[in-house]
């Protein structure tokens, strides 16, 4: 037994949560934004209560040990041998994707649907977006190359990619990875990716691969943005790194942080340390939790009339195809029957939801019933 409680219902309401405010005084089970309702790993609630009781909270900066954790586990886990120079800390991975497009010297690309902060930092940056649809087929999203291609523009210069991909759960594989980076080259592009939900593949013998290590050349045009926020549930800590290996862009992306991006809190440091280097057991145990969750989620949308699931290869998110129930918003059909789910529309394609089941069993059984019962009614 690997003694971590994931059962435990903790009460999330009438707190700071944002995922179970949204619907304060209603009987609607949250299962949208992308945080879990687990306690946090409790060797990092150990670094944070010694840390607290320090009693001294100025200004912080990273540290020779937090620099050892984050290389030490980049390496362990996926062989990938990173300066310490290559590290710049953010409070936040959307921060990251942010500041990516203001470094860049161009437009943004990038293929739908994908999460919301994608195609608004190029808005906020002043770029231009250009998108172009990821391919279903065969019940497995993939990419359609011409479509990408048809959407450049003479300047595009920046692709947004998300590995593993939000809301899809594709975990990218090698050939995959080695067809966007030949893209990529082709096309002159530096590519920022998005490798969050990194430590969350649930399939077993499935190991994340890093695009920067999929060609020398491209990773010294590729920005690696990760965080612990999602694999051990600590989004509220706010702290995140980019990995930038070629010094030039480094000093365009620190550059276009000056004066708009704060430094990490001591708390998110200290936390992020405590992630990379104590809680790989806690991680071993999550993902066989979420595996069976991902597993109990499409038993029961088999099942259910008007839904359709795609296999989730990696994350706590199941990308569902409500186009069958005829409804015109199916987020809102959900809410009225007692389940929040993420709207698809957000992610650029609407008559999808997105369902989080980051959370004990009781809850999500308790949501999978009442989406069973509504679709049910005659």
């Amino acid at each position: 037994m690997d003694g971590f409680d994931f059962e435990r219902v903790l009460d999330r309401r009438g707190g700071d949560s944002l995922k179970w405010n949204k619907y304060a005084g209603r009987d609607i089970l949250p299962l949208w934004v992308a945080d879990m309702d687990f306690a946090a790993p409790p060797a990092i609630i150990g670094a944070l209560e010694k840390r607290v009781a320090h009693g001294c909270f100025g200004y912080a900066e990273p540290w020779p040990s937090l620099h050892a954790a984050i290389v030490g586990h980049l390496r362990r886990e996926y062989g990938w041998r990173v300066e310490n120079e290559w590290l710049v800390y953010l409070p936040g991975l959307v921060s990251g994707l942010n500041v990516a497009c203001r470094a860049a010297d161009g437009d943004v690309l990038t293929a739908t649907p994908i999460y919301p902060p994608f195609l608004s930092a190029p808005r906020l940056a002043g770029r231009q977006l250009a998108s172009a649809p990821l391919r279903l087929a065969g019940g497995r999203w993939g990419w359609d190359f011409a479509a990408l291609a048809a959407a450049l523009t003479p300047s595009s210069r920046l692709l947004l990619l998300c590995h593993p991909h939000n809301p899809v759960g594709r975990a990218w594989d090698e050939g995959e990875l080695a067809a966007v980076a030949a893209f990529c080259k082709r096309h002159r592009l530096t590519v920022c990716s998005d490798e969050i939900h990194c430590g969350l593949l649930l399939d077993e013998h499935r190991q994340h691969l890093p695009l920067a290590m999929i060609d020398a050349d491209l990773a010294q045009r590729s920005i690696t943005l990760m965080a612990p926020s999602k694999t051990w549930n600590i989004p509220g800590l706010g702290c995140a790194f980019a990995v930038i290996p070629e010094a030039s862009l480094r000093r365009r992306f620190t550059a276009a942080m000056r004066g708009i991006v704060p430094h990490p809190n001591v708390l998110g440091l200290a936390a992020m340390e405590a992630a990379y280097r104590d809680c790989d057991d806690w991680r071993a145990a999550l993902i066989r939790v979420l595996r069976g969750h991902r597993d109990r989620v499409a038993a029961v949308l088999a099942d259910t009339p008007g839904l359709a699931m795609n296999h989730v290869e990696a994350t706590y998110l199941a990308w569902i195809d409500a186009r069958g129930l005829g409804v015109a918003d199916p987020a809102a059909f959900f809410e009225a029957a007692g389940v929040g789910l993420s709207s698809g529309a957000d992610f650029g394609l609407p008559g999808w939801l997105r369902l989080n089941f980051g959370c004990p069993r009781a809850t999500l059984d308790s949501a999978l019933q009442r989406i069973r019962a509504a679709c049910s009614r005659p």
